[in-house]
């Protein structure tokens, strides 16, 4: 099986992969952007996609959720990964000698107290974690640290400066597992819509006081806009219905009192904290 993901080998995202599928035989195919990655699913490169939707410090990737729907895939499962930030060099330097920090500005975002105590080193932000690892191994770049999971440090043959160097150890990720309906099913703990609504008072309102007549449990909700010039919005839920609730007699009640009602995937939650 063959799992496309946004970024090098050895990022927090091959990390969520290798656990969510029980470190089973699969092959990684690395994308550049998540919208590549989504694209090798449906061009039948690759079986699945795991793209991370939301962190827990950064907030939800709004990009991603307009990503999936118009992609036409679904949402197959979810998987929640701790964040562990390391700071990695070539080996033999200390982190006085540091000159520049190359890493994805989330990554970077996420280590701001640790980094401030280091103000001569000057802070450049780079399209991947793993991938700039890659970059100071393969050209022996010196002075020059990246922030990254610990399987890049070891992948890539860097020793690991600081480690834990993240400013909330509460720093997790929520990753989606993504590919063809074919592969989806009609069970699951866990419920992801998208609808919009009247542009109207009260009319979202409506929908959520549905919800709770049904004693769905709203775990998500996120708005995007629409793109059309009206400053309309497309709301995103995650849902969680009681245990036994008929999953299609809840689709058919929000079909009805919403529009463009679409459902992105029904699957279990991840209910376990893995550690990166």
């Amino acid at each position: 099986m063959k799992i496309a993901i946004q970024g090098e080998q050895g990022s927090f995202h091959e990390v969520a992969v290798r656990q969510f599928f029980c470190y089973d035989e699969i092959d990684i195919l690395p994308c550049s952007t998540f919208d590549m990655t989504l694209k090798a699913v449906t061009d039948g490169k690759a079986d699945l996609a795991m793209m991370a939707i939301e962190n827990a410090r950064s907030g939800s990737i709004l990009y991603n959720y307009s990503l999936i729907r118009e992609s036409g895939l679904k949402i197959l499962g979810e998987h929640n990964l701790r964040i562990r930030q390391n700071l990695m060099a070539l080996p033999g330097q200390t982190i006085h000698e540091i000159k520049q920090i190359r890493s994805h500005p989330i990554a970077l975002s996420q280590c701001m107290n640790f980094l401030n105590q280091y103000p001569h080193i000057t802070l450049v932000e780079a399209d991947d974690t793993a991938g700039s690892a890659k970059l100071i191994s393969e050209h022996k770049l010196k002075k020059i640290a990246t922030i990254a999971s610990s399987v890049a440090a070891e992948l890539y043959g860097l020793e690991i400066l600081a480690s834990g160097i993240e400013t909330y150890p509460k720093n997790y990720t929520r990753f989606l597992v993504i590919g063809s309906a074919e592969k989806g099913n009609r069970d699951g703990n866990k419920i992801s819509v998208c609808f919009a609504t009247g542009h109207k008072p009260g009319s979202l309102a409506a929908v959520l006081v549905r919800l709770a007549e049904m004693n769905i449990n709203l775990s998500k909700i996120q708005s995007v806009p629409r793109l059309n010039g009206n400053w309309e919005y497309m709301f995103y839920l995650d849902l969680e219905p009681p245990e036994g609730a008929d999953i299609e007699h809840i689709i058919d009640v929000l079909e009805k009192i919403t529009s463009n009602m679409e459902v992105l995937g029904i699957y279990n939650k991840g209910d376990k904290l893995y550690e990166s």
